[in-house]
């Protein structure tokens, strides 16, 4: 051998052994992410009316996070964060709007690109709401994206219904069997509705796409994200529909005789069937062979809601925590997270690090072996997930929300700042390690740490060119939470 061809087959070596993980050593990771489900929601996050034997023995087999927030308290800028690994004073899309503001840009580096470069096969099955097919908001199509496959909704109101008349498989529309009478009102371009005649049940395809998907994948690695829509409600079928119940569902299963209104079975029932159908591809995994090499995660896009005519102090959806969707206070953000992969997980596992959305890119990237983009607000949780010593911290985490007024909100070790409205309302400042449920506001008796936290926030966020704080429309402020500790 010359020696040009030394120095090559040497470099290909170390490149192999230090530089990238080999390809036998990529798992695949599927990224689940429930639609407006509440901290409190599971059974083992401590609910105890709607019944997830799925979910609970995944996290038994598994890892659960105490400490997990979403990247937002709404779907779209939540999963931007999510997509990106920028937190809410950075990242492109800052909240639920239209066209442009609401579509990642080209130079905008996802998840699925970082994966994707390192040789996985990538998908979304379900809900994206970060690009429509509309004039301006292409650049966001997920097929722009980095997804090699997509199926699902695009647009965030139609996928409010559960029964529409066509979903989207790659950029082509592919019809369904429903008839849907449309609402006269439309947001984003496109008018919601409700199914006059209901065949085929969105959530049960997207399910049976994510399993074919995990079928043509088998032998390479593969990034699965699957992006539900339950139990978000369909706000136009509760508007418009003679029964006036958001919840849509089949049936009502094991809670049709429940003696509950019909959006409260309806709640229910949407969120066993989610947990059936994780349950059968955890299962579909253990069959073709790889679940040892699969980490499943599973998490939701932010706090709870109370849309669809359900009544929300039936499940106490938040458990211990204050707030709800579009609060920053820790029932708005704190969300699940399990996390599952046999034989490097550690079952029956408790974390009390503290992680967000944003922490998959960097967590992505380690795993696989790619480079991560330079300019994220990311940190790997590998080594919690592996139960390493070596795990980073956040010297804080940031939100920011433009609705209701606007707020901000920090969180720097146990210490949580709010602030409404932003930039220049008061502070008001929580100890979640003695008050979960953000009773006690302790601002004055900590000038330094209000100080502080001011700093971060305005650290934290940069100028936006399409979003500005809105005005009006504030509802009134949760009450405080008692801080009950749920596991």
């Amino acid at each position: 051998m010359n020696r040009i061809g030394y120095i090559f087959s040497t470099w290909l070596f170390l490149l192999a052994t230090f530089g990238v993980v080999n390809a036998a050593d990529k798992p695949n990771i599927i990224f689940i992410l429930a639609d407006d489900l509440g901290y409190g929601d599971l059974g083992c996050y401590g609910q105890e009316k709607i019944k997830t034997p799925n979910l609970d023995r995944m996290a038994a087999e598994g890892l659960k996070f105490r400490n997990f927030y979403a990247g937002c308290t709404v779907c779209a800028s939540s999963r931007s964060v999510l997509m990106t690994g920028q937190h809410m004073g950075h990242t492109w899309v800052r909240g639920n709007g239209a066209g442009v503001a609401q579509a990642l840009r080209d130079e905008d580096v996802t998840v699925a690109e970082v994966l994707k470069s390192a040789g996985y096969a990538t998908s979304l099955c379900g809900k994206w709401g970060l690009g429509d097919a509309q004039s301006g908001a292409q650049s966001g199509l997920p097929n722009k994206q980095g997804f090699d496959h997509f199926y699902g909704y695009l647009n965030q109101v139609h996928a409010h219904n559960y029964y529409p008349t066509f979903l989207w498989r790659n950029e082509y529309r592919e019809p369904l069997r429903n008839v849907v009478k449309e609402s006269e009102r439309r947001y984003s371009g496109f008018a919601g509705g409700y199914a006059t005649e209901k065949t085929d049940y969105t959530h049960d395809l997207v399910m049976a796409e994510s399993l074919r998907f995990i079928d043509q994948h088998k032998d390479e690695p593969f990034f699965l994200y699957v992006a539900l829509t339950i139990p978000h409600a369909n706000n136009e079928g509760t508007r418009m529909s003679p029964d006036k119940n958001g919840q849509e569902v089949p049936h009502y299963g094991i809670y049709a005789q429940e003696d509950w209104p019909d959006p409260d079975k309806g709640q229910a029932a949407m969120i066993s069937r989610m947990d059936y159908g994780i349950g059968v591809l955890i299962k579909h995994l253990k069959e073709a062979g790889i679940e040892d090499n699969t980490l499943v995660m599973f998490s939701s896009d932010n706090g709870h809601h109370d849309e669809g005519g359900h009544d929300t102090d039936r499940f106490d959806p938040n458990g211990p925590l204050r707030g709800m969707k579009r609060d920053l206070y820790e029932g708005g953000i704190r969300v699940p997270l399990i996390a599952r992969w046999p034989n490097t997980i550690k079952p029956g596992g408790v974390t009390n690090h503290i992680a967000y959305f944003g922490d998959l890119m960097a967590t992505a990237s380690e795993l696989s072996g790619a480079k991560a983009p330079e300019n994220t607000d990311s940190i790997s949780f590998a080594p919690t997930l592996r139960g390493e010593a070596s795990q980073r911290e956040h010297e804080y985490l940031y939100w920011e929300f433009y609705e209701q007024g606007s707020k901000q909100a920090v969180r720097f070790g146990p210490w949580k700042a709010v602030r409404q409205p932003m930039f220049d309302g008061p502070v008001e400042l929580y100890n979640l390690d003695s008050d979960l449920g953000e009773a006690t506001n302790v601002a004055s008796s900590n000038p330094e740490l209000v100080v502080k936290a001011k700093e971060m926030m305005k650290e934290a966020h940069s100028p936006s060119e399409n979003w500005k704080p809105r005005g009006g429309g504030r509802r009134k402020q949760p009450e405080p939470g008692d801080g009950r500790p749920r596991f």
